[in-house]
């Protein structure tokens, strides 16, 4: 194994638990239990399992139903969609090559992800929202529609809508507007400005700083964290992605939130206890824990 593909050694513990708001348990090496001791050792104790796709999401529901320290929260991702609609011919997503299977398709899994969002250990519908930046032209109309549609599920069962938005800032804003936002909506991996947050917070949603706000190229989200209220702040990995420094580029786990925890109290001028305290609650409130 080099140094690259090597698990970053455990920080120091955390003092007050706290929740990771955001993480892919499916997509990272070893078993879940491992990496919940290994987590819970560094006072991470909660974790919410998240989906990207109908497997995905039937995979954390089940998993959050066999530990009582998972939290799930199913969708299809906002580049899912288009590939469910048009077909994946690159196969760029885990499933490989797929025919496109249009609208009707669609239909069918957003079926099965309001299934899944009735289970009482689902706690969050997402991560759904815009994507741009993977997603060209022809694909915007069905991530939209499947934004839209995750956003009425959500509100029909009373779950967090978790939000995944990039390069689509004020389309994502105006999907919410336009359907109204869900009572507890969180913007997982916020990569919003200073400017964005401030819309946020007027409108009550959450904020999720996952380890990219540790990167040197990354001042407008410490910019953004700086001004965010802190009763609307969470942690979140998005593991095994968005490794803080200086372990950027290894793999991400939830073991890692004390890094990206101690990083965002000094943005804030306040002492790690007082932050992670304030986004343990935070985490419980949003996701009705």
């Amino acid at each position: 194994m080099s140094a690259k593909d090597a698990p970053p050694p455990l920080p120091e513990p955390l003092l007050v638990e706290v929740a990771d708001s955001h993480t892919h348990l499916d997509m990272q090496s070893g078993t879940v239990e491992e990496a919940l001791v290994k987590a819970a050792a560094v006072g991470v104790t909660t974790v919410v399992q998240v989906g990207c796709d109908v497997k995905g999401s039937r995979w954390a529901a089940e998993t959050a139903a066999a530990h009582e320290r998972v939290h799930a929260a199913v969708a299809l991702h906002p580049n899912e969609a288009p590939r469910i609609v048009l077909g994946d011919p690159e196969g760029l997503s885990r499933q490989g090559v797929r025919e496109g299977g249009g609208e009707a398709a669609l239909d069918d899994a957003l079926g099965e992800i309001d299934r899944l969002a009735a289970l009482p250990y689902v706690r969050g519908v997402g991560e759904t929202g815009l994507d741009f930046f993977r997603t060209g032209p022809e694909g915007i109309a069905a991530q939209e529609r499947s934004f839209r549609a995750h956003i009425e599920i959500a509100k029909r069962h009373g779950k967090a809508l978790v939000i995944h938005d990039r390069d689509a800032h004020a389309d994502v804003l105006r999907v919410l507007d336009e359907e109204g936002a869900p009572e507890r909506t969180v913007f997982h991996c916020y990569s919003g400005d200073a400017a964005m947050a401030g819309i946020c917070a007027a409108k009550g949603y959450y904020m999720s700083f996952a380890g990219n706000v540790t990167f040197k190229n990354a001042q407008h989200l410490r910019d953004a964290l700086a001004v965010a209220p802190l009763e609307l702040v969470l942690v979140e990995t998005d593991a095994p992605f968005l490794t803080p420094a200086p372990y950027r580029g290894r793999p991400n786990a939830p073991y890692l939130i004390p890094v990206t925890l101690r990083a965002m109290a000094e943005v804030r001028g306040i002492g790690e206890e007082e932050m992670a305290g304030a986004v343990a609650a935070n985490t419980a409130r949003a996701f009705d824990y």
